[in-house]
């Protein structure tokens, strides 16, 4: 029987490499004649990325990893954000991946059949599509962001516009995209220029390939589905989400100990009809490095639990400010609050991660602690999917990353903006305007700007819970869609059926 090969690049982050793989594995369970090869980018700067990969079994028998060699990791003249650097660092891998396309199928029984049938990038690694040309190999795009997203990289403001109109109308998104929402790649062009360059180059490859798949689904992206589908110029478009990894890091959390005390804590919170018995989980997280910073909070006028997550910004792997955070927890304060809150200290270089904290006290307000005591806890991450899939879960105050907005759909949280980098200001302009899925606390907030005042913090949580009916069942019917979406004869279902079929052919 001929077994037919999938391979996939995928830049070396938490964010684009856990959807990579779910999609990869899902790809692999649908169709028994396909098997998948992630070629694995070593990222010294993201241990994360390490653990994670190595956690996933090896023994998979349509799933497997090949590590390629190191290379020199570009040097700080040569870039001047994270997007430049990672896009420099995958295209210094252009040899590794040819030779391990070369080599792939040498590693198959001789009594198997092995056809190369399909190549996919991310949207971070399109200079590897040379190498697909070279070895004439078919190419594809995985797109682990919204569909929004993708027509705004395609549909890439002019310097010259951004510099003087103050509303930009992007095919994707039904109404004019207010500039304030820009991502800080347009926005700040001049110190980030080879930010904007790159993703300018990126976008226009993503013509090139014979179909783009987007981790989204009809029934939540209507509007930009169809904007991409209108585009003459474009591959076909396939979309097959959600695509997830409803465990998370709990296989890999390196803080095992912690996650069990978390966990044990929510399960004691009841959902019962005595508020004062109920605790409401606010949260503030980095999910791209897989965890949640939870804030559990209770309120005699709640009814269900809540979270904050405010995202620690990747193209630089900076933290929030110490003011930032010190706002947060006086909001906390002032609400009453029963909180579960976890904190991590800023990265000490250039591209690392945050680490944990010794002790919280220095980046909190004086006598916080004390003051709390009996109250709150300040400790370390846990996994989001399973703290957003815990029934004391009602409400989730995003950083609106894409794959955090999937998650909360999925298990029907609905949530309240707080973007803070890359394209979550947008993605909150389209859950809070477009869609109406989302309470908004900010749609423009990121490192370096205004502070979200206290005040902010105990408004957007009381609108969230109080005030947000309307929204609450539309997310909830949504996360129904989400799982009907991928059931036989369901939307996504059926673009994945379309896109094996072209890839089998």
């Amino acid at each position: 029987m001929t077994k037919f090969e999938v391979v996939f690049v995928s830049t070396p982050t938490i964010g684009n490499m856990v959807p990579t793989v779910e999609f990869a594995n899902f790809l692999t369970k649908h169709h028994p004649q396909l098997s998948a090869t992630i070629l694995k980018i070593s990222a010294s700067k993201q241990p994360l990325v390490n653990t994670y990969l190595q956690s996933r079994p090896s023994s998979a028998t349509n799933l497997r990893f090949i590590h390629l060699p190191t290379v020199d990791p570009p040097t700080p003249d040569q870039y001047k954000s994270f997007i430049a650097y990672i896009s420099l660092l995958i295209q210094k891998h252009k040899n590794n991946i040819k030779g391990a396309l070369l080599n792939l199928t040498s590693t198959k029984s001789i009594s198997e059949s092995v056809k190369l049938i399909a190549l996919f990038v991310d949207m971070f690694s399109t200079t590897i599509i040379d190498v697909a040309n070279e070895i004439n190999v078919p190419f594809y795009l995985f797109f682990a962001s919204p569909a929004s997203f993708l027509g705004f990289t395609l549909h890439f403001p002019r310097i010259e516009s951004v510099e003087m109109e103050t509303e930009f109308k992007i095919p994707s998104f039904k109404n004019l995209l207010p500039k304030h929402v820009l991502p800080n790649m347009v926005l700040n062009w001049k110190s980030e220029e080879d930010a904007y360059s790159w993703v300018s180059y990126h976008g226009g490859r993503y013509k090139e390939t014979k179909g783009i798949v987007v981790n989204t689904l009809q029934e939540l992206e209507p509007y930009a589905l169809q904007s991409l589908y209108d585009d003459l110029q474009l591959p076909p478009i396939y979309s097959i989400g959600p695509i997830l990894d409803l465990v998370g890091p709990v296989q890999w959390d390196p803080n095992p100990v912690q996650y069990n005390y978390i966990m044990d804590w929510l399960d004691l919170q009841p959902l019962g009809s005595d508020s004062n018995l109920r605790c409401h989980p606010l949260r503030i997280v980095n999910s791209e490095n897989g965890y949640v910073r939870i804030v559990n909070t209770k309120n005699a006028n709640l009814r269900i639990g809540f979270f904050l997550s405010v995202f620690q910004p990747l193209h630089d792997l900076g933290s929030l400010e110490v003011k930032q955070v010190e706002q947060i927890a006086l909001g906390l304060e002032q609400s009453g609050v029963r909180f579960l809150w976890a904190l991590r200290e800023p990265p000490k270089a250039q591209l690392e991660g945050p680490r944990e904290y010794t002790s919280h006290e220095n980046v909190l307000p004086n006598g916080f602690l004390k003051r709390t005591v009996g109250k709150g806890i300040v400790c370390g991450w846990v996994p989001q999917a399973k703290v957003l899939a815990h029934k004391a879960v009602g409400g989730f105050v995003s950083h609106c990353g894409w794959n955090s907005i999937l998650e909360s759909l999925w298990h029907g949280v609905p949530i309240a903006t707080w973007p803070v980098y890359a394209e979550q200001q947008m993605n909150a302009f389209q859950m809070a305007k477009e869609l109406e899925l989302a309470v908004e606390i900010r749609l423009d907030y990121r490192v370096g700007g205004n502070l979200v005042q206290a005040e902010e913090v105990e408004n957007g949580v009381s609108t969230l819970m109080n005030h947000s009916e309307e929204i609450r069942k539309k997310v909830k019917k949504l996360s129904e869609k989400c799982r009907v979406a991928l059931m036989e004869n369901g939307s996504s279902y059926t673009n994945l059926v379309s896109l094996v079929q072209e890839l089998t052919k």
